[in-house]
């Protein structure tokens, strides 16, 4: 452990955790200075007043596990023995400046498309909105509002700071920019400049969240001012329905990206059906594609750039035949059709065809059991293990009826087995039957 510090560093913050919560967290000790949020390495560094109150909150967390919004933190102290503005690059402490009439809007747990009309009708109430610009970066969904005054801006962020756009998501956190002027080129979805309409819409610019829908004309803003409701579910939201009323941490349901670059393969045992077993757990596969001249890389495109997030976040770091999957967004939006790519679009293996919200719910990275469906009624546990037992050493099995249906559970003794067996064996056949093969979130049998 380092040195005792009045600076004290949280790791494991995700994206649905705000300031507020941190301050939440560590208040009851003492009063914090200072916040940086490190949102692209999910941490925080919390400057205390002074060493004591840090003291004190290194040793209560020490006996009791800090858990926010339902995921577990990890506290200790620091290296840093002061914090600086340098320290928080994007951003100036309250404590470190005056306030701009600029705001860094950060919004985390985001199930609703946020659109340019939608920030203007939430910031609007405090004063004359001259500009908006918005963008993706590694903290989430950002946007750049600036207020004609400092006062606005001001009343703004004491007023929604922390505050959530639509009920239990889309959570606003907000800090004053370190620019002076923002410069806006265009007048779109995704920019604004209301002190100049006749700027250019630039027409070939997609949306910052396609594949939601236009819900431009479903909002309305409510007497509080700071509240919007939705008039009607959209995707997404019925999306989040299946996940239990939120997106998974570390996913933003902003993505627009479909196809994923997987690196670190082992291509003496890897092709096209094993990738698309895997990765069909979390949306449809279009098609697939092996780079000749890097045996190691493979190119995955998704039906729509949620589901290739959801893949990125759950299987990057996976093992797969001996080595550990890294997964990154490509920069081709699709794969080009050839006669080295393999198509899988209207597959019938696919399994977001039916009910795709439904099979969202299991969604999840590798584990060690592994769910196996659409089985023979006559089916026995033995046949199973024959089946599977080559990719590694079963535990336990279970074999039981769903609504008349034969299914079973196969645990393996590691994850990198269970992967294994998916990858290979989801739509093969026993006993005349194409079985279908995902990952069990459950424990034990």
């Amino acid at each position: 452990m380092a040195e005792p510090s009045k600076v004290i560093h949280i790791r494991n913050v995700g994206h649905e955790i705000s300031e507020n919560d941190l301050l939440q967290l560590v208040q009851p000790f003492g009063v914090v200075t200072k916040l940086v949020m490190l949102r692209a390495k999910n941490q925080a560094l919390l400057q205390m007043h002074d060493l004591n109150s840090a003291v004190n909150v290194l040793q209560y967390y020490t006996s009791v596990q800090p858990s926010v919004r339902g995921r577990n933190v990890y506290i200790q102290f620091s290296s840093h023995q002061e914090l600086t503005t340098t320290d928080s690059p994007g951003w100036k402490s309250d404590q470190d400046s005056q306030p701009n009439r600029i705001l860094l809007v950060t919004i985390h747990h985001m199930l609703y498309p946020i659109t340019v009309e939608v920030l203007q009708q939430v910031f609007s109430p405090y004063g004359y909105v001259e500009k908006i610009v918005t963008f993706q970066k590694s903290a989430g969904f950002q946007a750049l509002i600036q207020y004609q005054s400092r006062q606005s801006a001001l009343q703004a962020k004491n007023s929604l700071q922390g505050r959530n756009i639509y009920d239990g998501c889309c959570q606003l956190d907000i800090q004053f920019s370190n620019l002076n002027e923002l410069q806006v080129n265009y007048n779109n979805e995704r920019s604004r400049d209301f002190t100049n309409p006749s700027l250019p819409t630039e027409q070939r610019g997609r949306s910052s969240q396609p594949g939601y829908g236009d819900a431009g004309s479903l909002y309305a803003l409510q007497a509080s001012g700071a509240r919007v409701a939705f008039a009607q579910m959209s995707n997404a939201a019925a999306i989040a329905a299946a996940f239990g009323g939120g997106l998974p941490p570390g996913v933003t349901g902003t993505n627009d990206r479909c196809t994923i670059l997987v690196t670190n393969l082992n291509p003496e045992k890897v092709d096209e059906d094993k990738l698309f077993n895997l990765f069909s757990l979390y949306g449809n596969i279009v098609r697939i594609k092996l780079l000749r001249n890097k045996p190691d890389h493979a190119l995955v495109q998704m039906e729509d750039g949620f589901q290739a997030e959801l893949a990125v976040n759950f299987v990057k770091g996976a093992l797969l035949f001996g080595n550990r999957l890294e997964l990154n967004f490509s920069k081709y939006p699709s794969i080009t059709p050839a006669a080295d790519t393999r198509e899988y679009a209207g597959s019938n293996l696919n399994r977001f065809n039916n009910n795709a919200v439904k099979n969202y719910k299991y969604c999840c990275s590798p584990t060690k059991m592994i769910h196996v469906s659409a089985l023979a009624q006559d089916i026995t546990e033995e046949e199973i293990v024959a089946h599977l037992e080559e990719h590694g050493t079963i535990v336990n099995t279970k074999l039981f009826e769903v609504n008349g249906k034969k299914q079973a559970l196969v645990l393996f003794e590691s994850e990198e087995q269970a992967t294994e067996a998916l990858a290979c064996k989801h739509a093969s056949t026993i006993d005349r039957s194409t079985i279908r093969i995902s990952f069990s979130q459950l424990q034990s049998i």
